[in-house]
């Protein structure tokens, strides 16, 4: 809010420079602002009282965009990739998606492993678990088990993150 959108009593102000200039009423710090020909700008209307202050309002919106523009860049967005396996995978197959695996470990990104049963296969869940062990054990010097193989529906589970 800003200008006469503020319908407060009293706020609590600070001045052009960031000085404290205490709580006032409303309509001395309407003036005091007229008087530096800025404007009022309720920064934090949560508070008690609110705090306004005495800014440029193009400015002071430009410089939040700016802000918010800086925070959205330093922040890193994981992905989740997914890797798939079958029961009956030959290990040198397996040594080729453990490989893929690793490069999206190292960039930063979570590992879903899914090792999906089809038809007869379904009959012999228990015994395909080992898979699931090898690959995450072929990756323990980079990455940890972040949830242990789950099964659901007709696939197993397990994700990998890299390890801190």
């Amino acid at each position: 809010m800003i200008n006469e959108q503020i319908r407060d009593k009293e706020v609590r102000l600070i001045g052009v420079n960031g000085e404290q200039l205490g709580i006032v009423p409303v309509r001395e710090a309407m003036r005091l602002a007229e008087e530096a020909e800025l404007d009022l700008v309720k920064i934090a209307p949560t508070a008690k009282p609110p705090v306004c202050k005495i800014v440029d309002y193009g400015k002071f919106k430009y410089e939040q965009v700016r802000k918010e523009k800086e925070a959205k860049k330093k922040q890193k967005t994981i992905e989740i990739k997914e890797i798939r396996l079958s029961p009956n995978i030959d290990t040198n197959d397996l040594n080729t998606k453990v490989n893929s695996a690793r490069k999206f470990l190292s960039k930063g990104d979570k590992v879903k492993v899914t090792l999906r049963f089809r038809g007869r296969e379904m009959a012999h869940m228990n015994n395909s678990k080992h898979i699931l062990d090898d690959f995450a054990e072929s990756l323990s010097d980079i990455s940890v088990v972040e949830k242990a193989p789950k099964v659901e529906g007709r696939s197993m589970t397990m994700f990998l993150t890299e390890k801190r």
